[in-house]
């Protein structure tokens, strides 16, 4: 008999209810709008002039990658990403942003992990297999109101959000991220979405050189290699980042060298440089034609974009999943990213909004 170790995480409801349209689409024969999911689908990154500047052959690309990243791709992160404002010594290369979290959470010891009242489901699912506590904040002033409690705390920030999509202020941003870390706080910047409407901007370097200060960035979503599994971790604390290799090493043995290779070029390269731009540009398009467009329509739950915009990949419509998927959509019910109201969301769905404008538009218009 096997004796198992049971977890009260949950299986992904993206995925089930991916499964599930699948099947009514099977059984209907009609087509049905997947915006249930989480990746960038207006465009595939065109990776066909990149590819020819591989050589797979080479002895680098077939052994083992160095386990805390390639130098050459880490040099490269520090110039785009943080403008020259850090070292490679700071950067641990990883398997991708949930892998990523995983190994910040196991490795630091804290009381609780602060989240955004909505929040993506996958970092409680993620904290109940490590059993660390976690509570919530509402907005940034509940944050620094409540200061004198979050010693031994983790703070996460996911700027633009998943699920809502809204975007704050960077002044505002940056300022209550400095305001955290001079008070001791373990603050974890989680904004794989950024990098898509903010191309190397100022931001990273900015808070990098924070003592509490740990940013996690996913390639998945800012240059459209989900699936890669490829992201980094910059923390300025030595301590940490030798844990996080450890843990890393006996998990994955590292991350694999074709990966590396391949964001080192989109990043350093011509054609590299040439093939993320255009995927970017129309993305971005695609993007804020559809939230123009669900907003002239009335669908958009503006409510959730007081003092914020909507800029993320994932928006919030006036619609319950129950009543998008009559119109053949796929949503996910925003009551699956709540904790405490969770019967007022579930009026309302999280769509991800970075699929070609047509498509939108042609689903949209029926109801």
């Amino acid at each position: 008999m096997l004796n198992i170790k049971e977890t009260t995480a949950k299986y992904s409801a993206i995925s089930a209810i991916g499964e599930q349209v699948r099947q009514l689409e099977a059984q209907s024969g009609e087509k049905y709008l997947y915006l249930n999911q989480g990746v960038n689908a207006v465009v595939p990154i065109d990776l066909s002039k990149v590819i020819p500047l591989i050589d797979f052959n080479a002895k680098d690309i077939q052994v083992y990658a160095p386990m805390k990243g390639r130098p050459l791709l880490k040099k490269a992160i520090i110039k785009t990403y943080f403008k020259g404002s850090s070292r490679a010594e700071n950067l641990l290369i990883n398997n991708g942003g949930m892998s990523g979290l995983d190994l910040i959470f196991q490795t630091l010891d804290l009381k609780r992990v602060i989240l955004p009242s909505f929040f993506w489901g996958s970092y409680a699912n993620i904290m109940k297999i490590r059993n660390i506590d976690y509570d919530f904040y509402a907005n940034f002033d509940e944050l620094k109101a409540q200061i004198g409690v979050l010693e031994g705390c983790a703070v996460v920030i996911c700027d633009p959000n998943n699920p809502l999509g809204n975007k704050f202020d960077d002044k505002n941003l940056i300022d209550l991220i400095k305001f955290l870390d001079e008070h001791q706080v373990t603050v974890l910047v989680d904004s794989p979405y950024r990098g898509v409407f903010y191309a190397n901007d100022a931001f990273y370097s900015q808070i990098g050189q924070l003592a509490n200060v740990i940013i996690l960035e996913s390639f998945s979503k800012s240059i459209g290699l989900s699936g890669q599994r490829i992201g980094f971790i910059h923390s300025t604390n030595e301590l940490l980042l030798q844990q996080l290799s450890i843990r890393l090493m006996y998990a994955s043995n590292g991350v694999n060298s074709f990966a590396q290779v391949l964001v080192e070029k989109l990043l350093t390269t011509p054609a590299g440089n040439a093939a993320v731009n255009e995927f970017r540009k129309q993305t971005t398009r695609d993007i804020l034609l559809n939230i123009n467009y669900l907003k002239e329509r009335g669908f958009l739950a503006e409510q959730f974009y007081k003092n914020s915009q909507p800029k993320g990949i994932f928006v919030v419509v006036k619609f319950s999943a129950e009543e998008l998927l009559k119109h053949h959509i796929a949503g996910i019910s925003l009551s699956f990213f709540t904790a405490h109201q969770k019967e007022e969301a579930a009026q309302f769905s999280r769509i991800c909004v970075s699929v070609p404008h047509h498509e939108l538009k042609l689903f949209f218009d029926k109801i």
